[in-house]
């Protein structure tokens, strides 16, 4: 008979092969299963899940945690569920993820250029040009962080200013193409990492490394992050979490679709280009921007006004 910890190892293999990224859903379950032997279990029970979904283990319990971590027994508990009945699935009702998410982080111009100026406070000095370029390209690209980080020097072409980014979330890959400003920033920066790093065949690959010359570790960003803002002292707004890396993606992506609308495109029309850009495995995940930022709803409100007006002597009912 297999162990819990094997059967969430067989069925995280079975995601990979499916083309899904598994690192989060990885750590959450490796932790949950941890805390089923801890207390003799051998299979997935209700009682269990809810009592580990709700225990503080190295952060504060908050009601999106519980949610994150339900969704993750639940999706195990249910691919398990077919080859043991034993295993006990917990109701949508328990940690359900339906509630309302906070508005992304946009950063206005300002803040980002005092996030690149911030970055220069880090040392040693290296780290402090690492991070400035690595804040400049997420800002001009709107690439994930991890993506960023797992670029590699040769999926840059800084002659055709195209970067390559492979094997991304959901198994996709994409071309991004960037603006000479930003090919010229990128080329400084690989000077700087070839003295730092070296050339010889055992060199660190990586785009972006540390200190230490190694590839940087995107499950590590945060804590630099957070000292760049404080930095910045770029603060989020109410109602919204603290900033993130992440929140210049979403910036990038608001501010694209708000130049459209500016220019008078034709936004609909637009967007499944920008979530090919972006690698979102489908244009609904773009869409998401539309309602969940306010600035994007007063143009499209503005946009539907002429079209909602009646023609002049007739009234509305």
């Amino acid at each position: 008979m297999s162990t819990l910890r094997e059967d969430v190892t067989d069925y995280l293999a079975t995601r990979r092969a499916m083309g899904f990224k598994v690192e989060g859903l990885s750590k959450l379950l490796s932790n949950f299963v941890t805390f089923c032997e801890a207390r003799g279990a051998s299979h997935v029970r209700n009682d269990l899940a809810v009592a580990w979904a709700t225990t503080p283990i190295k952060v504060p319990v908050t009601d999106a945690l519980i949610a994150r971590r339900m969704d993750a027994v639940r999706v195990f508990a249910r691919h398990q569920h077919a080859l043991d009945p034993s295993t006990q699935i917990p109701d949508e009702g328990i940690g359900n993820r339906r509630y309302q998410p906070r508005e992304p982080n946009v950063f206005t111009e300002a803040q980002v250029l005092a996030l690149v100026v911030a970055a220069d406070t880090l040392s040693p000095r290296f780290k402090a040009i690492t991070w400035r370029t690595l804040i400049g390209l997420l800002a001009a690209t709107g690439m994930r962080p991890g993506e960023a980080c797992r670029l590699s020097v040769d999926d840059v072409d800084l002659a055709g200013g195209v970067l390559q980014v492979l094997d991304t979330k959901f198994g996709k890959s994409r071309l991004v193409f960037i603006h000479p400003t930003t090919a010229t920033v990128l080329a400084d920066y690989l000077q700087v990492r070839r003295d730092w790093v070296g050339t010889t065949a055992r060199a660190c690959p990586a785009v972006f490394v540390n200190s230490r010359r190694e590839a940087i570790n995107p499950d590590r960003l945060g804590a630099t992050f957070r000292q760049v803002v404080a930095a910045a002292g770029v603060t989020a707004k109410p109602g919204h979490r603290p900033p993130r890396l992440h929140d210049l993606r979403h910036t990038y992506t608001v501010a694209t679709i708000q130049g459209w609308y500016r220019d008078g495109h034709d936004v609909q029309a637009r967007l499944p280009l920008l979530s090919t850009w972006l690698g979102h495995v489908d244009p609904a995940s773009t869409y998401w921007y539309l309602h969940a930022v306010p600035e994007l709803l007063a143009h499209a409100a503005t946009r539907l006004e002429p079209q909602a007006s009646p023609p002049t002597g007739e009234r509305t009912p």
